[in-house]
């Protein structure tokens, strides 16, 4: 109502005005008979009421989703007001909806062949690096072990490009089991110890082997390594430990990984989980891409977990996953 009133103002100012100018036409003529124009101003008001009340009748619906932004586009194309201007603004909007409808599943078919790209195109490199990390593993020379360490940094570089190219899909490349999660740390651990060793940060692992949680391996472990690998980068001393930590609290488990590092800036805190922040310590540290957390917090909230962080700068850093 407030709308068709705003839009028919100078329509009411310009009859209001039109009627007046009439009647002092007829009063300088010499017809001055008050009851007369009187009557005649009643019978155009009336006319000109009625004429408002159709209007708005006829247009009542258009008006209404006209004021309700958030109206979803379904209500819009519902069959309502036979008026030629709804009529004629709802081809337009079915028109333009159609076009967006097309563009959208356009691009949506460029992005889903650009991730198949990207996945087939990780697995292609993976498999020279599994070649060379084979050619060099049973070689002890210095160099060797720094191409072992650089294989190392462009393996975790890969995943980190594969598991980001599926998050958007991640209904349909997860699998839910039961796991024990001592099992899980450890063959985390395992899997990391070129990377403690290079590093001289070495784990130390206390949970409980009786912890059973619901989630997917190979995506939670991708979480812990990215926490892992943060850990250890921002450790800047020798034969210092990453903690882990399994425990039960009240009706759930809970994984704590605490590292001995720099810390994180009280400031940075509250946007560590957000992509690409880097931060105060990813000026210091050059390999910082800010998108290990981010992917963390993706993870753990697909998966159901809760995930929160808490630091102390230059005494460490625990991250905690709530299943």
């Amino acid at each position: 109502m407030k709308l068709f009133l705003k839009e028919h103002i100078p329509l009411i100012i310009i009859y209001i005005t039109q009627l007046v100018l009439i009647l002092f036409v007829f009063w300088l003529d010499g017809y001055r008979d008050f009851s007369i124009g009187l009557y005649a101003a009643i019978l155009s008001g009336c006319l000109f009421i009625g004429y408002m009340i159709y209007r708005y009748l006829t247009h009542r619906t258009f008006y209404k989703l006209l004021e309700e932004p958030d109206t979803s586009m379904d209500e819009i194309f519902e069959p309502g007001s036979r008026a030629p201007l709804a009529e004629s603004l709802k081809l337009l909007l079915k028109s333009q909806y159609r076009q967006y409808q097309n563009g959208l599943h356009h691009y949506q078919n460029k992005l889903k062949n650009h991730i198949q790209f990207i996945n087939q195109w990780v697995h292609q490199m993976k498999t020279p690096l599994s070649v060379i990390h084979l050619m060099i593993q049973d070689e002890d020379e210095p160099r060797f072990t720094a191409i072992g360490d650089e294989l190392d940094r462009m393996k975790k570089g890969l995943d980190m490009v594969l598991y980001t190219a599926r998050l958007d899909e991640f209904e349909h490349d997860f699998y839910v089991e039961m796991l024990q999660l001592e099992k899980v740390v450890r063959s985390v651990t395992s899997s990391q110890k070129r990377l403690f060793i290079r590093n001289r940060v070495f784990p130390s692992v206390d949970v409980d082997p009786s912890l059973i949680i619901a989630s997917d391996e190979k995506w939670l472990s991708f979480a812990i390594t990215q926490i892992v690998t943060n850990g250890v980068r921002y450790t800047t001393g020798d034969n210092q430990k990453i903690f882990f930590r399994g425990f039960k609290k009240n009706s759930n488990v809970v994984l704590e990984i605490e590292d001995e590092g720099v810390g994180i800036p009280k400031s940075d805190l509250p946007r560590v989980f957000d992509p690409y922040f880097t931060g105060e310590n990813g000026r210091n540290f050059q390999e910082s891409t800010g998108m290990g957390l981010f992917l963390v917090k993706q993870i753990c909230d697909n998966l159901g977990h809760k995930v929160e962080v808490e630091s102390t700068v230059t005494k460490g850093t625990t991250i905690r996953i709530i299943f």
